[in-house]
């Protein structure tokens, strides 16, 4: 990468200003090349603690307005996170794009189904529902004659999926979640389970608004450290994109750590949902995905009880299931633990 002599300048003097952190100066060095490099630039923006680093990293030197910030809204929103968008504006005098669903969560958990535990067992979950399985527990070579238009679902349910060279079981199987075959079997789901609502609320909605605005570079605030399969997908902070739109990712290598030294030197304010109501992370509020939704609704309880009513009402098949399920597995674990003795 090369600057000109003025570049070189106002990129010294944010390096100067900046702490002391190898991790941070890099994404400094790196997301100034960004913009030189890059005419129409998208960024996400969630409300959440990372993007709040990203939107002030960006706004160091974006003296251009190359960069459209958006906010893809699910229609299941904390009102803090609505407020603390308003706020970043005010301090950066920004406009964040309000970007409506294509079918809200509320309205695709009626239409499709709830999501349960992950997006990966929902879809599985979902094709095996749209054949009228059974929740056998048979061997594949048995199923797959009286369900022949469902073999990769039903291989998630058999096992059939290689596991990992260290002998864990692959994530691409039902083993991967401790008895949850065992659970499934004993527990057919009575409702409809899907992971619909993401792809219309926000994966849809996000590759639209892309190619109508025909952007350059997408930027958004994913963290390797912070695990998840989004997250493990990426293996660097930048990806090309044939389609004409490259991916860079400006705090992909931070670590808890580095975002503590970044909030501090540069008086990062995260929503209130952090500060106020206690939680660790957000997104789509109390998405029975998340391994932490009690703590999710018991925030809503506490401080936005209308939000807490709507989403026990969207999501209330998907947390009785839950529930159930983590019981089951206590119970098995501690009727293992006593076997063993």
């Amino acid at each position: 990468m090369q600057f000109n002599e003025e570049e070189i300048m106002n990129l010294d003097e944010i390096l100067k200003q900046a702490p002391k952190d190898n991790l941070i100066g890099d994404s400094i060095i790196i997301t100034y090349a960004k913009l030189q490099r890059y005419e129409k630039i998208l960024c996400s923006v969630s409300g959440g603690s990372d993007s709040d680093i990203l939107v002030d990293l960006c706004q160091k030197y974006d003296n251009a307005n190359k960069i459209t910030y958006v906010f893809f809204d699910t229609g299941l929103e904390f009102r803090a996170t609505k407020e603390h968008l308003a706020y970043l504006e005010q301090r950066y005098g920004i406009e964040i794009r309000r970007i409506r669903a294509i079918k809200t969560v509320p309205l695709c958990c009626k239409t499709y189904g709830q999501p349960f535990l992950s997006k990966q067992v929902s879809e599985w979950i979902e094709r095996l529902q749209r054949h009228n399985f059974q929740w056998e527990d048979e061997p594949f070579d048995i199923l797959i004659q009286r369900y022949p238009q469902c073999r990769a679902a039903l291989r998630w349910w058999c096992n059939d999926f290689e596991r990992k060279s260290e002998g864990r079981e692959s994530s691409f199987n039902i083993g991967y979640n401790q008895y949850l075959k065992e659970f499934m079997v004993a527990n057919p789901p009575q409702f409809n389970i899907s992971n619909k609502c993401c792809h219309y609320a926000k994966k849809l909605v996000a590759k639209r608004f892309k190619e109508q605005e025909k952007f350059d570079l997408n930027m958004y605030g994913v963290r390797k450290a912070e695990g998840g399969a989004r997250r493990s997908a990426y293996k660097t902070c930048f990806s090309s994109n044939d389609e004409g739109c490259d991916e860079y990712r400006p705090i992909f290598w931070y670590l808890a750590d580095t975002k503590n030294v970044y909030e501090t030197h540069y008086n990062i304010q995260n929503s209130k949902c952090y500060s106020e109501y206690g939680l660790k992370r957000t997104g789509c509020a109390g998405c029975p995905y998340s391994k932490k939704f009690e703590d999710e609704l018991e925030a809503m309880r506490q401080h936005e009880p209308q939000l807490y009513m709507a989403v026990n009402n969207i999501f209330l098949d998907s947390y009785t299931y839950t529930r159930s399920y983590w019981d089951f597995v206590q119970k098995m674990r501690n009727n293992k633990n006593k076997g063993d003795r």
